[in-house]
């Protein structure tokens, strides 16, 4: 069962993927990049998380308000894709693994410098 709920996980992160390149058009969606798909044993829900390459709250809210307004959109056009019985209805959460890896990155890099002043 494990195997076959990961390999619906991949068809979804896939086909949304096609989808929000081919047949979404919102403009707030454009900046948009899915990193992984969770979906509940009964394949019931599917959890879509995203990542942003934006700080700015306003373009979070506005990234969220496009993928409320084109989650029907998105969920019938799944539909004639998925090998599933049930679409699983979709969540969708801001995944926050590339924000925290950039500021990890920033951190390490000041570190860095620190060390090289210290040196001199």
């Amino acid at each position: 069962m494990k195997h076959r709920i990961g390999r619906v996980e991949g068809e979804i992160l896939r086909e949304l993927t096609k989808i929000l390149q081919k047949n979404i058009r919102d403009p707030r969606l454009r900046d948009l990049t899915i990193t992984a798909v969770e979906c509940t044993n009964d394949l019931s829900y599917a959890t879509i998380y995203y990542s942003l390459l934006t700080e700015d709250p306003a373009k979070e809210k506005e990234v969220a308000q496009g993928l409320e307004k084109a989650n029907g959109m998105m969920r019938h056009l799944l539909g004639q894709v998925l090998t599933v019985y049930k679409v699983p209805e979709l969540i969708f959460k801001r995944d926050n693994s590339v924000k925290y890896g950039s500021k990890i990155d920033r951190l390490i890099a000041e570190l860095k410098k620190q060390e090289q002043e210290r040196n001199n």
